[in-house]
């Protein structure tokens, strides 16, 4: 069996913490990397785990940089990064590693669950600007069971090739490390494009994880979203250039100008400060 390295970012999310580090089973390496946290979470973590490696930033560095320099002391031969506001179940973690038996394998990623067992979306395929479309218009809403984008969570436990798993809880081989340039959301959608050339990526339904979705950025809504169609649009960019790109940045702000009348949150992510895609 393989060696994990457990890595968990945390940001002001003291008890889910506690919570995720008392979850992980003894076997792995786990290395808790804090962005700044105000809350206690590193002081949680040196009192009460001290088996746990421990990295402070004194600014919040993002979640991918985060992750990076765990990724640097890391020792196993597989990496799960695992967030915060999320715990394993029982054999979990090991039926994840277990999918790497196969060396054709490269990423996988577990069943996440809201507190109450309701199954979250976990895969998706490509990121498309139809997807964008779908998403900003609300036919996603519309017709979930056939979106162009998310793999609707379904009751089977078959496991199954995906494009890609969420960062939320994913495992990979270490032969990338997430770009920088992406300060929170979709820097797992760029890290799973550039891990399926080097083999497959497997969502393992049977593998559990119970996810309190959004623990960590549910004090400032109206910037995560805002963070998240960034993320989008520098990911069309990077991969498909800055035509894409524009288009992106078009349709995030026509789906903002369709949900501000509704919710004036949106009025503030339409004119964010946060860069567009012009940026390299």
């Amino acid at each position: 069996m393989s060696t994990v390295s457990v890595i968990v970012v945390s940001y002001n999310t003291r008890e889910h913490l506690r919570a995720c580090l008392g979850s992980l089973p003894s076997s792995v390496q786990t290395i808790v990397v804090d962005n700044a946290s105000h809350d206690g979470s590193a002081k949680l973590v040196a009192s009460e785990f001290p088996d746990v490696t421990l990295i402070r930033n004194e600014l919040n560095r993002g979640f991918g940089r985060a992750n990076n320099q765990g990724m640097e002391i890391a020792t196993g031969d597989l990496i799960l990064l695992l967030n915060s506001d999320a715990k394993c179940t029982l054999g979990a973690v090991e039926r994840l590693a277990e999918e790497f038996e196969s060396p054709e394998v490269v990423a996988a990623g577990g069943c996440l669950v809201y507190p109450d067992g309701r199954r979250q979306r976990s895969a998706a395929g490509n990121l498309t600007l139809w997807a964008v479309f779908c998403e900003q218009t609300y036919l996603e809403r519309l017709f979930a069971k056939t979106s162009p984008y998310w793999i609707e969570p379904g009751k089977s436990d078959a496991s199954q090739d995906v494009e890609q798993v969420m960062g939320a809880c994913l495992m990979f081989r270490p032969v990338e490390r997430f770009d920088e340039r992406f300060f929170l959301y979709c820097e797992d959608t760029e890290l799973c494009h550039r891990l399926r050339r080097h083999g497959r990526i497997r969502y393992v339904r049977s593998a559990i994880f119970e996810h309190a979705l959004g623990a960590s950025s549910s004090e400032n809504r109206w910037m995560s979203v805002a963070r998240y169609n960034r993320g989008k649009e520098l990911y069309f960019r990077i991969h498909h250039g800055r035509h894409q790109a524009v288009i992106c940045w078009l349709l995030n702000r026509f789906g903002a100008l369709l949900r501000a009348p509704i919710k004036p949150m949106f009025w503030r992510v339409l004119f964010s400060p946060l860069k567009g895609p012009r940026e390299p």
